[in-house]
């Protein structure tokens, strides 16, 4: 590949979610970021569509614990 092949922008990392609060709720679904056990646990190794994924499913638990309350 040569340089006019190359995309120009390179996707940034996604950053954790964490809040260092770091609480598992009976579901093992931290009350802080909203990941789940497995979810924290597999982070760092997710590509960022993964990372996205999870992003979701944590605003909708944090949506189903609190309702719409705090989300923008």
């Amino acid at each position: 590949m040569d340089k006019a092949d190359e995309p120009d922008t390179v996707e940034q990392k996604i950053a954790s979610p964490c809040i260092s609060v770091c609480a598992l709720d009976e579901n093992d679904v931290c009350s802080g970021c909203f990941r789940d056990l497995e979810e924290i646990a597999r982070w760092s190794s997710m590509d960022n569509e993964q990372k996205r994924d999870v992003l979701l499913l944590c605003r909708d638990r944090r949506k189903q614990r609190f309702g719409d309350f705090g989300l923008g």
